[in-house]
């Protein structure tokens, strides 16, 4: 078949799975996860000296309770695990049992003459340090060589010499929170090596308010689901071989790439995202070549997928500050966003002064620290104080 039988997998996917409280951005991420999870090794973008292959690492970051960052990964999972011969690796991440997974995940398919080798494995987490520490530079450098996509990946250990991996290939799915990036990357990751191959899907507030998913679950069949599987079967089964542009997509993407180092886009202008500038032709050839195989069988890359896969970088692009906000940051300094978040939630009539210090008493035990973190709230414009009989409100201007 030329088409999908959904026609866009990605977007019948969103559709279909969109009954939680998670922004369909999340949910349009988890599916891209679902989909370069069956494409694997099998396609790719020959560039001579390497190739581009479709895996991501993709983090879902939000606040706690905030959007269903789990809920819409399981989701993903769910479909993935429904077919044949896909493979996932281990639950926590360490080499051993890495390698154990890709000696278990290791086969090969046949491609003109040849057979070629690969070990690819998914990994997802509710909880993004089950699967890497990004303080252990060994297992960061691990990540770094497993996103680019080398060959072939030969390890030296203690118990046995040397472990070498075959087309090694990793394909992840993480869910974490602002505070647990502030607690356990060091502030010199942001826009590194490891952090500048990441996709990072923020989130900090709820697209729609669904108190029972069973009753607001999109109006789909037993049958949706199934075309949605039928589909990824036959991608994995069928898609193989090197993607190319046509004429007017490499065009398109030669002034793209021009423009992307003469004219950096205002929400990137920030020296610690140079690493990600660096690795955003990258990212784009990723997406690009997954946006082509959730719509049609042909191995050639329009303009149109290329233009889909900027926008929906540049879309999760806009929160990349938030992503890192807590970075670095003292706990003198996050307490006041705290007090200020709390002011904020109260609308127009403020919060009540012996209130707001009821609040923020756990974080600030002394009176004096309070009337401190105050004081410079409302010398920087933040707050103002208004008196309304005996009792001083504190309000968000």
């Amino acid at each position: 078949m030329s088409e999908r039988r959904c026609q866009n997998w990605l977007q019948s996917y969103v559709d279909f799975s969109c009954h939680t409280e998670a922004p369909k951005i999340m949910h349009f991420w988890a599916g891209v996860w679902a989909l370069s999870g069956v494409l694997r090794r099998r396609v790719w973008m020959d560039q001579v000296a390497f190739k581009w292959y479709p895996n991501f690492f993709i983090i879902f970051v939000a606040p706690p309770g905030i959007v269903s960052k789990s809920t819409t990964a399981g989701m993903a999972e769910s479909f993935l695990r429904e077919i044949p011969d896909i493979k996932f690796g281990p639950d926590v991440v360490t080499w051993p049992a890495l390698v154990t997974s890709f000696a278990n995940a290791c086969e090969s398919f046949p491609y003109g003459e040849d057979f070629v080798p690969m070990s690819p494995l998914n990994l997802i987490a509710s909880e993004l340090g089950n699967l890497i520490d990004p303080r252990n530079k060994e297992m960061v450098n691990l990540f770094i060589d497993l996103w680019d996509g080398r060959k072939q990946l030969v390890k030296e250990t203690k118990m046995s010499g040397n472990d070498t991996v075959e087309g090694p290939w990793i394909n992840l799915l993480g869910c974490t929170t602002p505070h647990w990036i502030a607690d356990n990357m060091p502030v010199n990751t942001v826009g590194g090596g490891f952090t500048s191959r990441c996709i990072f899907v923020y989130a900090d507030k709820k697209e729609q308010f669904i108190a029972f998913p069973k009753y607001n679950f999109p109006k789909t069949t037993p049958e949706d689901r199934e075309n949605l599987i039928h589909d990824l079967e036959y991608i994995a089964v069928n898609m193989l071989g090197e993607y190319e542009p046509d004429a007017k997509a490499r065009a398109w993407v030669e002034q793209w790439y021009k423009q992307l180092w003469t004219q950096r886009p205002a929400h990137l202008d920030d020296e610690r995202l140079d690493g990600y500038i660096a690795r955003r032709q990258t990212h784009l050839m990723k997406l690009t070549m997954v946006i082509a195989a959730a719509q049609r069988d042909e191995m050639v890359l329009r303009e149109d997928d290329f233009i889909i896969a900027d926008t929906m970088l540049n879309t999760i692009e806009q929160d990349a500050d938030k992503v890192f906000s807590k970075l670095g940051r003292s706990e003198e300094s996050m307490h006041v966003e705290r007090l200020l978040d709390h002011i904020s939630k109260h609308g127009k009539n403020g919060v009540e002064y012996s209130m707001a210090y009821k609040y923020i008493y756990s974080y600030f035990p002394g009176h004096k620290e309070f009337e401190n973190v105050l004081a410079g709230l409302i010398r920087s414009g933040e707050v103002t104080l208004h008196q309304k009989g005996v009792q001083i409100w504190i309000v968000k201007t």
